[in-house]
C-alpha cells in the first residue's frame, strides 16, 4: 500500500508559551493546561495519556492509558499487573507520559520513574470503579492471548455468578501505578513549525529549572 500524505498540514496558531509566563513549579503549568484541557468542549478525554515503556522483549511500546490521580506530586494510572505493560515496567522502572490535546495546540511529555502503589491506594480506587468495570479487572488476564469473543464472554458470566452476591474484592493480580517526574517538556505549536519548547528538569540540588528548546 502506498499514501502520498505529503499535504496533510496545520498551521499552529493558539497561543505562546513564554519564558515569563511559566511558573517555578511545572505541576502548576501541568494543571493549568489540565484543567484547559478538561474543560474544552472538544477533547473527550484530557487524561487519556500515551504511555511509553521498554518491553521485556527490548522493544519500546506505546499505548494509552487514563491518568486518575496526582497524588504528592506522582501521576497514577492502573491495570493488571501480569500484563505486558506492568512486565515491562516492572523490569524497566522508568517510562514516558504524553499528553496531546490538539484542539488547544498543546503536548506534554513527562519522563518518570514509576512504581506500584500501595495495596491501600488500589482498593481505594478500585472501590470508585462501576461495578463492570470491577468484574471486568477478575474476567481478562490482561495481554495474554485467548481463543474467541465468546470464551471471553463465558468468562464474563462465570464472573458476574460467582459475584452476585456482595462486595467484589480487590484481586491480588490488579492495582496502581505511580509515576514520579523527574522531567516535564511543555511544546505549545506555533507558526512555520517555530513551535516553543520548555523543558523542566532538576538540578543537582533538587531545584527546578528550565530552558527553551530549539523546535
Amino acid at each position: 500500500m502506498q499514501r502520498d500524505l505529503q499535504n496533510l498540514r496545520k498551521s499552529y496558531d493558539k497561543a505562546a508559551l513564554l519564558e515569563e509566563n511559566v511558573p517555578m513549579d511545572p505541576m502548576e503549568l501541568f494543571d493549568q493546561w489540565f484543567k484547559m484541557a478538561d474543560e474544552c468542549e472538544e477533547i473527550e478525554e484530557a487524561n487519556a495519556m500515551n504511555l511509553a515503556s521498554l518491553g521485556t522483549d527490548g522493544f519500546p511500546k506505546n499505548r494509552i492509558v487514563l491518568l486518575k490521580e496526582i497524588v504528592d506530586g506522582n501521576l497514577l494510572f492502573y491495570t493488571n499487573y501480569t500484563s505486558e505493560k506492568a512486565q515491562g515496567i516492572d523490569a524497566h522502572p522508568r517510562v514516558s507520559l504524553n499528553f496531546f490535546w490538539p484542539a488547544l495546540e498543546k503536548q506534554i511529555i513527562i519522563k518518570a520513574d514509576v512504581k506500584k502503589t500501595s495495596r491501600e491506594k488500589s482498593l481505594s480506587y478500585y472501590r470508585t470503579r462501576p461495578r463492570g468495570s470491577q468484574i471486568g479487572a477478575w474476567v481478562s488476564n490482561q495481554s495474554s492471548q485467548i481463543d474467541s469473543r465468546e470464551q471471553l464472554m463465558d468468562k464474563l458470566a462465570e464472573m458476574e455468578k460467582r459475584f452476585e452476591d456482595g462486595e467484589i474484592p480487590l484481586p491480588d493480580f490488579w492495582g496502581g501505578y505511580a509515576c514520579k517526574p523527574v522531567s516535564f517538556e511543555f511544546w505549545q505549536g506555533r507558526e512555520n513549525r517555530l513551535h516553543d519548547r520548555i523543558l523542566y528538569s532538576r538540578n543537582e540540588q533538587g531545584s527546578w529549572i528550565t530552558k527553551r528548546l530549539q523546535p
